[in-house]
């Protein structure tokens, strides 16, 4: 079963213009009509985004059935965090907190769904959509906090799962961990070195892989890249990731 998978930071639909404009969001994901996507920074009753639920706004203007929403940050007024649209019913879902000390908060929202498409298997898939912190150290900590968590500890290694989301991790040091400790393989750095990654921040000229997509179980990466619609340079500080993938 092949299926599509976009991972994005909108930072709350407020583009590198610092206009407010869903929309763009929205005819970025109808674009590429992904069967998952993975949001951070979403907004929900704040005042900048209008004090809408984007998560509801989006999902709903770009066709996607269902969502998930783990909210890390209250504001004075409203919350954000991040957000999974599906095409697929959603089985399960929690949000783990990765906060460290008083620093931001932070946290991976975890769901599970069942994959299912015309003339296919259906097939388990547990996805982790994560947002981390700005120092190495916080960095280290929350990838701790997510492996012992029972949610992350409860996916067996021979279950499809993705670990997704923006990593703030500029010099892939958690790369080794992910990949060598916790058994995942990367569909946006094939090969340690800065030619290597798939680069994302800041949109309109991408210098960091901050964000990053990795696969664990019966999962074939078919292909991965950025998005090089003219509008997602800036719709967001961040470009969006897509990857395809198969279900085996």
């Amino acid at each position: 079963m092949l299926f599509k998978v976009l991972s994005y930071n909108i930072h709350r639909a407020i583009g590198v213009d610092r206009r407010f404009q869903p929309r763009r969001i929205v005819d970025i994901l109808s674009h590429h009509d992904a069967d998952l996507v993975l949001l951070q920074e979403v907004d929900e009753g704040v005042p900048r985004s209008r004090e809408l639920d984007l998560a509801k706004e989006i999902a709903e203007a770009s066709g996607y059935p269902h969502r998930a929403v783990g909210h890390n940050v209250s504001l004075r007024k409203g919350r954000y965090g991040n957000a999974v649209l599906s095409r697929w019913p959603i089985e399960l879902q929690r949000n783990i907190d990765l906060t460290i000390g008083d620093r931001k908060r932070r946290g991976c929202l975890h769901v599970r769904l069942r994959a299912t498409k015309p003339h296919a298997a259906d097939h388990r898939l547990d996805v982790f959509n994560l947002h981390l912190g700005l120092s190495a150290k916080e960095r280290q900590s929350q990838i701790g906090t997510l492996v012992r968590s029972p949610e992350f500890a409860g996916v067996p290694p021979d279950v499809a799962c993705l670990l997704g989301g923006d990593f703030n991790d500029w010099l892939a040091q958690l790369h080794a961990v992910v990949r060598e400790i916790l058994g995942f393989k990367s569909a946006t750095q094939h090969r340690f070195g800065y030619q290597a990654t798939i680069r994302t921040y800041p949109s309109f000229s991408p210098t960091g892989a901050l964000d990053k997509i990795y696969y664990r179980g019966p999962i074939r990466l078919v292909a991965a890249r950025s998005c090089r619609l003219a509008v997602s340079r800036i719709a967001s500080d961040h470009l969006p990731i897509v990857a395809e993938f198969e279900l085996t």
